[in-house]
């Protein structure tokens, strides 16, 4: 209820400075019907009620307005708390709506303006304590300035603390946008990096089973009258291809499930699985040669991913592009401070040399990722040469080779 409540007035606030106004208006009407007011020659004489309910009515009314005018507000009271005093009316309760101006002002505007109305209302005090230009001011009445001032400096402090804090809760309520726009920035740019890498890997894992699978179809299906042994072995090929795809394609998908913890913890291939890769290959007719040379030096699991799906992708192009008397050769070799890849046939490759394939851009991306560059061109003599280089820090990378040891030994 209660911060109901404190919405519903935040939001109603002309109603509030209304119910404010209605006290010091019936304070000035009820405490003094008629008020005393005291002539420059020293004769009292009384201010007529209606002089006085004018009065009232000038001092606490422009509240109602004090949000939308603080200055006009305060300019307009104490122009009339200005006449009181020139018809020689004392200080009443009717003149506290001037210390909810000043508190007004101080509490919405520039700190000039707030010091100017308090050095208006402390002008207003010393006059008030004078009665008159040029009548001397007793000591007693210099020491009662004493608290008022006091009081009046506390509510104008209070109105500085105000605005100080209004802005304070602003700047606050600014930087949460700006975090929460940055937030959904990050989230859409991890989204889109995310969606990416998805789509690369559902590219070299489709695109490298179904052209195994096609191969071996197109060859058993060749083959199944004149050597059914051969096209058997075919099939099952087919068979075992179609399994590998739909196993990778389950553990890449079940990220995408929620609480499917299982698929995110499963392997993916690296460097170790290049030799059942060229294995593949070659079970399609294709010659394919695989040497590894160099110090072998641990690779950060990213880039030995990288690896595997850039030799997947170069050998898938090769089945597809180099012709039927091609042959093909990989090479991995670990240099200083750097791993480089390098795929080569000797066919007719170069009908996909433009660069422009989701294959090739796919390599591309997997190799800027650890700073590396690749190149596609054609060969000298012939064919069509990947070539993938990525600069390895052994540092890092054996950080990150002995966090997945260790978290492999917790699981089991």
């Amino acid at each position: 209820m209660v911060p109901r409540l404190f919405a519903w007035l935040r939001q109603h606030q002309r109603f509030v400075d209304t119910l404010l106004m209605l006290p010091f208006l019936a304070l000035a009407v009820l405490v003094r019907s008629r008020w005393i007011a005291t002539t420059p020659d020293g004769i009292t004489r009384s201010i007529p009620f209606l002089g006085n309910l004018a009065l009232a009515v000038a001092m606490c009314l422009p509240l109602v307005w004090r949000r939308r005018w603080p200055r006009a507000v305060f300019a307009v009271i104490a122009a009339v708390a200005f006449v009181q005093w020139l018809v020689g009316v004392n200080i009443s309760t009717c003149d506290f709506p001037l210390l909810v101006a000043m508190y007004t002002v101080a509490a919405q505007c520039a700190f000039r303006w707030a010091l100017a109305t308090l050095l208006v209302n402390f002008l207003g005090f010393v006059l008030a304590i004078g009665k008159l230009v040029g009548q001397p001011i007793p000591q007693d009445s210099w020491r009662a300035l004493i608290p008022d001032s006091v009081g009046l400096s506390a509510i104008w402090l209070c109105g500085l603390y105000i605005s100080t804090r209004r802005k304070y809760t602003l700047s606050l309520e600014e930087r949460a946008r700006r975090l929460e726009r940055e937030r959904d920035a990050q989230a859409e740019v991890a989204a889109a990096a995310e969606r990416a890498r998805i789509a690369r890997e559902m590219h070299d894992v489709i695109a490298h089973s179904i052209s195994v699978m096609v191969i071996q179809a197109d060859g058993a299906s060749y083959a199944i009258d004149t050597d059914t042994a051969r096209a058997k072995r075919a099939m099952r090929a087919v068979g075992d291809t179609g399994r590998s795809a739909l196993t990778e394609m389950r553990r890449m998908l079940g990220v995408l499930r929620e609480g499917d913890g299982q698929a995110a913890l499963a392997p993916q291939p690296g460097v170790d699985e290049l030799p059942d890769l060229v294995e593949q290959i070659r079970s399609t007719g294709l010659p394919v040669e695989l040497t590894i040379g160099g110090a072998k030096v641990p690779l950060p699991g990213g880039m030995e991913l990288a690896i595997f799906r850039i030799a997947q992708e170069a050998l898938t192009n090769v089945m597809k592009h180099a012709g039927p008397s091609a042959t093909a050769k990989v090479e991995l070799h670990y240099g200083d401070g750097a791993v480089e890849l390098r795929i080569r046939d000797d066919g007719r490759g170069v009908t996909f040399s433009d660069g422009r394939g989701h294959g090739l851009v796919s390599m591309r991306e997997r190799v800027a990722v650890y700073g590396g560059e690749v190149t596609a061109a054609p060969a000298r003599g012939g064919g069509f040469e990947v070539v993938a280089r990525m600069p390895v820090r052994e540092s890092s990378a054996r950080q990150e080779v002995g966090a997945r040891e260790r978290a492999e030994r917790a699981n089991r």
